[in-house]
């Protein structure tokens, strides 16, 4: 057997282990590429709060006397405490920050609002709209959210739905895009009603959401501040000045927000975005007693901003994961040894921003940093590619999530790669 023999058949085994292995390596990577997750405790870890005694301090709020509260944080929009905050409850006028937000956003502050026998003929409280008359969009917002005027209210959702029912419509349609979850708007102007779809009714946690989503538009925001509001009809016969009716404007400091509601069935309502120490708050109440206890809501409103301001602090929760290393099954590389391990490097694809984020957190709580990596990647693997995660979590909810990319491409062994190897390593 001559020496150019003795290449060729060396040449054939090393294809063929080549193939087998490529074979059997496709079969473990396609079982074994499955994902590794980390658990890694991030930067905030904080003991509970404890007394004298050595036991747990209950920092709630204490007794509250609406039947469903919720404290939210109006900038992650999560509940940091509520009593039967899921509880479907009539919510009276507070229905009116959706029928205002709407109003914002499918008409002009200018349109002119022509009043109907429907909208003329609502209960008290009222403007006293006429038949016929003409208003400005915006002076009937100011009318709605300041003295919570029904006529006004349908006068506004005939406006921008045609009718009170299309109206209706879009105020549900709008309730499910924020994400209520049990939610059914019937009026405009939250009297207690019912139709086909059930009872005029949402819950403590739906209503926190709703006020969330308003207080970011500021024409909203400026309305609902406003102490003291005058404007006439269009024809200028009818002169009207409003104050507002949301008394809590003047008793504290960093109210953002407000709107009171009662009716027979939901008896005291009210829902609001206070600033306290930097932090913004939505608080929401439901029946929140009934006559004559028509103060227990902002008692409710100052216990929960105290228990939101006193336990509550803003933490960056940001941790480094460390090495994200991934075995590559099938790869190759420039100068690498035949049976040699290939590995990327995960590259966790957070901004500087991201990786400073805060989150309002309590004593005791933590927030948990999850790596999710394959245990092995098949080759080829590009540079860039996501081959991962990296979550951080509250308890069991997910409060932000990161990529990992691939820091560098592999290819896929090929057979003239070992072809080249073999005559390499074989004549050099």
């Amino acid at each position: 057997m001559n020496f150019r023999h003795m290449a060729v058949i060396s040449l054939f085994s090393v294809f063929v282990l080549f193939t087998q292995e490529s074979e059997a390596g496709g079969e473990q990577a396609g079982a074994g590429v499955k994902n590794v997750v980390q658990m890694i405790p991030a930067s905030v870890d904080m003991e509970e709060t404890i007394d004298a005694s050595g036991e747990t301090r209950d920092t709630g709020p204490g007794n509250l006397y609406a039947l469903s509260a919720v404290l939210m944080d109006a900038d992650s929009g999560r509940v940091l405490y509520e009593k039967d905050g899921e509880t479907a409850r009539p919510n009276a006028s507070t229905t009116k920050v959706m029928t205002c937000i709407l109003a914002l956003e499918n008409a002009s502050g200018d349109d002119y609002v022509t009043i109907s026998a429907n909208a003329a003929a609502q209960p008290d409280v009222q403007l006293n709209l006429k038949e016929g008359e003409q208003y400005y969009m915006e002076d009937l917002l100011y009318s709605l959210m300041l003295k919570s005027h029904n006529d006004s209210a349908v006068a506004i959702a005939e406006h921008v739905g045609g009718t009170v029912e299309n109206f209706a419509k879009m105020m549900n349609e709008k309730a499910k895009a924020l994400g209520c979850t049990d939610t059914h708007f019937v009026t405009p102007n939250g009297l207690d009603a019912e139709d086909e779809g059930g009872v005029h009714h949402t819950t403590a946690r739906d209503l926190a959401l709703i006020m969330r989503y308003a207080i970011q538009n500021e024409t909203f925001l400026r309305i609902t501040e406003t102490r003291d509001y005058s404007f006439t009809d269009l024809s200028k016969k009818r002169q009207f000045s409003i104050h507002n009716s949301n008394a809590l404007l003047d008793m504290i400091d960093g109210v953002l927000s407000g709107k009171t509601g009662f009716t027979g069935n939901a008896g005291y309502c009210y829902v609001c975005a206070c600033e306290e120490d930097g932090k913004t708050f939505i608080i929401s109440l439901l029946g929140c007693g009934w006559p004559n206890h028509k103060t227990y809501k902002w008692s409710d409103t100052k216990a929960l901003l105290k228990y939101g301001d006193e336990n509550y602090r803003y933490e960056t929760y940001w941790k480094d994961p460390g090495p994200l290393k991934v075995e590559v099954t099938d790869g190759v590389n420039s100068g690498m040894e035949m049976g040699e391990t290939i590995c990327v490097n995960g590259v966790c694809k957070a901004t500087e921003d991201e990786r400073n984020q805060t989150l309002l957190l309590k004593d005791g709580e933590k927030v948990e940093c999850r790596v999710s990596i394959p245990q092995k990647l098949p080759a080829p693997v590009r540079k860039g590619q996501s081959i991962g995660t990296v979550d951080y979590y509250l308890g069991e909810e997910k409060i932000a999530s990161y990529p990992v990319l691939s820091d560098r491409t592999i290819e896929k062994i090929s057979y003239s790669w070992c072809v080249d190897k073999v005559f390499h390593d074989f004549f050099h």
